[in-house]
């Protein structure tokens, strides 16, 4: 009798319901669905009594407003050696990806003047400046107007193609600028500037005088690639490869301050790595312009800080640095890859001093203990140092003493694992 009771009375419900719809749709004009793609619908729910007093929900819909995606601003300009107002940057280079977002470069006239004369001093003569990653080219700019004397050519290296379209009207109007579309982080850039014929005057120097024409100039990426290519080029210099084979070639750069801080930094600082002693050991280097006259970066470089939308990018302060390698090489043609070597292995341990981190080396390397700690020979024997130093300590003949003991080890391994790539394309 209940189980009767129940079926009538859901049945009924049901019914009430199906009755309410149908009475709320007759009252509802229909709605066509809009004949556009890209509008969007969206389904809003109404709840309506009924004539009994049941609540009856239905749905209707409603056509929402299209999303219109905003467009990026463009510039356009019909002479394009003349740089962009401030205000059209944005508009005029990209920012976003990591590509153009790590291409830090001048973008401020009387800075870039600055750094050029001090890249290129007065008593420079016939220099062949080469260039990478210039950017839209406002130290370019900057180098051409120098007196015309210190600079008798300037090879542009550039991929990108927002800022090539800056620069290729430069070689339109001054014989002496050439604009390559080459990456410079690339090797067979640096060889087709090469096969191109494009250093065919330039002389080969002894190595005992600086190199008076060939000159390299760059704004390093912000990017680990950045560090990566500075690396590269100086682990270049004991072997005489790269723009080396034409004698000591100074190299200038603008880079990030903390880049600069691992370079320079002495065996006092936490900053101290096995790039600060490779830099240490090929080249010496200074700073000939004031930091302070590159700050504030918003000033000076682009892209940006203050970019709307953008919160990845930050800002640190830049630097412009000149290298020169050293006439007496630390490091000997051939053994760039043991000092590599030991330098990978040891400065795991930064903090342990060398008595302990030796072993680290290979097995059974802390035999090497007993030549550079042989009491026969004098304390400024070159294979003798003070073992009790932290690894991050050591001066650059301790460095010097440990790979020369390593180097005469009969039992040191012979794959050394070097895996430095110089190429985005071996990566």
């Amino acid at each position: 009798m209940a189980l009767s009771y129940i079926l009538r009375r859901g049945f009924s419900s049901t019914a009430r319901s199906c009755s309410s719809a149908k009475s709320l749709s007759e009252k509802v004009p229909s709605i066509d669905k809009p004949a556009e793609k890209n509008i969007r619908s969206r389904v809003v729910k109404r709840t309506t009594p009924s004539p009994t007093g049941v609540v009856d929900s239905g749905s209707i819909t409603i056509p929402s407003r299209p999303r219109r995606k905003q467009r990026k601003p463009t510039y356009t300009s019909a002479n394009k050696f003349y740089l962009p107002a401030d205000c059209d940057w944005g508009a005029a280079f990209p920012t976003a990806g990591s590509i153009f977002s790590n291409r830090v470069s001048l973008r401020n006239p009387e800075a870039a003047a600055l750094v050029a004369d001090a890249f290129i001093p007065d008593g420079c003569k016939d220099k062949v400046v080469v260039e990478a990653f210039p950017g839209p080219g406002v130290l370019t700019r900057a180098l051409m107007n120098l007196p015309k004397e210190r600079i008798r050519k300037i090879i542009v290296l550039e991929h990108l193609e927002p800022y090539l379209d800056f620069l290729r009207p430069l070689q339109e109007v001054d014989p002496r600028v050439q604009v390559l579309p080459l990456d410079g982080f690339s090797w067979n850039s640096y060889h087709d500037v090469e096969l191109g014929g494009y250093l065919s005057d330039v002389e080969v120097i002894p190595w005992n005088k600086p190199h008076p024409h060939l000159h390299f100039v760059a704004h390093l990426p912000t990017s680990v690639y950045g560090e990566q290519l500075i690396a590269q080029f100086l682990r270049l210099v004991p072997d005489g490869g790269w723009f080396f084979q034409y004698g000591r070639v100074p190299m200038s750069y603008i880079m990030h301050d903390w880049l600069w801080e691992r370079i320079s930094a002495t065996t006092e600082s936490f900053n101290r790595c096995k790039l600060s002693v490779i830099a240490q050991a090929v080249a010496c280097f200074t700073r000939p312009l004031s930091p302070d006259a590159l700050f504030p970066y918003d000033k000076h470089f682009w892209p940006s800080s203050t970019l709307p939308g953008d919160t990845r990018f930050k800002a640190t302060p830049m630097t412009a640095v000149t290298m020169n390698p050293l006439e007496e090489q630390v490091i000997i043609k051939g053994m760039l890859d043991k000092w590599d070597y030991c330098l990978r292995m040891l400065f795991v341990l930064k903090s342990t001093n060398l008595k302990r981190a030796i072993g680290h080396l290979a097995p059974g390397s802390t035999a090497l203990l007993s030549h550079l700690t042989d009491p026969s020979l004098p304390e400024d024997h070159p294979t003798r140092t003070d073992v009790s130093k932290l690894v991050r300590k050591m001066e650059i003949k301790d460095w010097a003493a440990v790979v020369r003991v390593f180097d005469a080890w009969p039992f040191a391994p012979e794959d050394l694992l070097i895996t430095d790539s110089f190429s985005r394309d071996e990566r």
